[in-house]
């Protein structure tokens, strides 16, 4: 996850204070204290720290509250709304609409990751049922264009350039007619970027944008700038009308948060964040579930829209149904792990679930993970269709075993290692009797909350805080479908 080393700091502030015997004056300083260095050392700036702290100590008053009341809950409300204020500039930004041709015209400087955000942005929409289109009218970097064609190609996207023409207002003006007339219903102009903020980017950048008039213009920064965003954005927010901000390269950066928090400062929505350099490394920055998920708190609502982005509705309802007969075979696992890798990076996954912290799935750790599955799949690729779908673990003797491991090209013991995960795997989907647990109308009892929490492994149980977290959970997902879901989501990254 974006931030995850802030996250875990301001995490373990909050877990130190709910640790102590008694939260006192002094208890809540040195919680707010640790807080500050968080933020601080992800480069936010100064003033915004102080302002944090002095209106986190405003809103509450350990004194005037009343005997029994939950300090430690009050503090961590306090801290949530405080962060999501820093965050929010309080203005939404345009959003295109299906069915009527929408112009985004990006701008930013050279080197910020422009080009690439351009294909991200047009394949994030493509995949909510847009029919998007690049332009690029970027004629001062050599390359811009075979840059862009390359990435569109291989995002199947449509895209418009010239390597003869130098007039990027004649090249947008002509790639915007083209494709209104092929009913393209996003489309998105990504414009010449400069090594420095001189006149010259700023006017060409006014012409571009009188001769398309955008619905919307994205400016692209680099995150790692950290608290310089400030001037940055207000730069160009001055000089053209600058409606939405996306960040890039927040991964891996200490001074993401500086970044964020600057934008916010300037009154410009960050509608997206970079996150990596493939093109489903691109999330969508709301404020809450973002600081919510800096919180430990999760991100459900995020994560099941991801899961229904990547497994179609019905698809989910065959998963439902074979896991409530207990019919956990290889090729489920085999279509789980398929479904894993496509939402992204683990780290994420975990940092989404309530109680989980993508600190738990280090950069290093995630790699490892993956190439994992990635083995346990193509040892998969080499059984039969009888062994994928048998639900007896028995059937794989020595010699089918042995078989396996020379049609992959693995050796034994990475078969036997993948038997072995399945075989927990397995167990532990016969211990959960789905059906039995979540019935049709998704009301869980207290008895069947009690049965999933021996069921699930120990581990799972304190990463989410406790009993009583878990509890919380499987009544903030109200319906026994959404906790099916999740379910299916923590069983392929355990």
């Amino acid at each position: 996850m974006v931030l995850a080393e802030l996250g875990g700091s301001i995490s373990r502030a909050l877990t130190r204070m709910s640790s102590a015997t008694v939260v006192d004056e002094n208890v809540f300083r040195e919680c707010l204290n640790e807080i500050a260095r968080a933020l601080m050392q992800a480069d936010v700036r100064f003033k915004m720290v102080c302002d944090l702290q002095a209106n986190i100590k405003k809103s509450v008053n350990l004194e005037a509250l009343a005997t029994g009341t939950n300090k430690r809950r009050i503090i961590e409300t306090a801290v949530g709304k405080e962060l999501c204020k820093m965050l929010d500039p309080g203005k939404p930004a345009f959003v295109p609409k299906k069915g009527k041709p929408n112009v985004v015209m990006f701008v930013g400087l050279q080197g910020s990751g422009k080009t690439t955000t351009c294909t991200k942005y047009a394949h994030y929409h493509q995949r909510k049922g847009f029919k998007p289109s690049l332009v690029c009218a970027d004629t001062f970097r050599a390359g811009a264009f075979d840059q862009l064609k390359q990435n569109a190609t291989k995002a199947k996207i449509p895209f418009y350039g010239s390597y003869m023409e130098s007039d990027p207002v004649k090249i947008a003006v002509e790639g915007l007619e083209k494709f209104r007339q092929e009913k393209s219903d996003l489309i998105i102009i990504d414009t010449s970027g400069r090594h420095m903020q001189e006149a010259a980017l700023f006017e060409e950048m006014r012409q571009v944008a009188e001769a398309t008039k955008p619905d919307l213009v994205i400016f692209v920064m680099d995150g790692s700038i950290g608290q310089a965003a400030f001037d940055q954005a207000q730069a160009f927010k001055q000089s053209a009308a600058v409606g939405a901000v996306i960040i890039t390269k927040l991964d891996g950066h200490a001074k993401g948060g500086g970044a964020l928090s600057a934008v916010a400062a300037t009154k410009s929505p960050v509608i997206f964040i970079g996150t990596g350099e493939h093109i489903d490394e691109f999330d969508v920055f709301n404020v809450e579930p973002f600081v919510g998920r800096l919180l430990g708190r999760g991100d459900l609502p995020g994560l099941l829209d991801k899961m229904e982005s990547i497994v179609p509705a019905d698809q989910q309802s065959e998963l439902v149904a074979k896991l409530a007969e207990g019919a956990f075979t290889l090729r489920l696992m085999y279509e789980q792990f398929q479904n894993l890798l496509k939402m992204g990076p683990m780290g994420q996954i975990f940092s989404m679930l309530p109680g989980f912290s993508s600190e738990l799935m280090p950069k290093g750790q995630e790699k490892q993970s993956k190439e994992k599955i990635k083995r346990y799949m193509t040892i998969m690729d080499s059984m039969t269709a009888a062994e994928l779908d048998s639900k007896n673990p028995k059937l794989m003797t020595e010699s089918r075993i042995l078989r396996v491991a020379r049609g992959s090209g693995r050796q034994v013991k990475d078969v036997t290692d993948m038997l072995e995960e399945y075989k927990r795997l397995a167990k532990m989907w016969s211990k959960l009797n789905v059906s039995k647990l979540i019935p049709p109308n998704g009301k869980m009892s207290d008895q069947a909350i009690q049965k999933m929490l021996k069921a699930l492994p120990p581990q799972v149980v304190q990463q989410m805080g406790g009993k009583s977290a878990f509890e919380a959970l499987v009544k903030q997902m109200g319906g026994g479908k959404d906790m099916s879901k999740m379910l299916a989501a923590m069983k392929g990254g355990a």
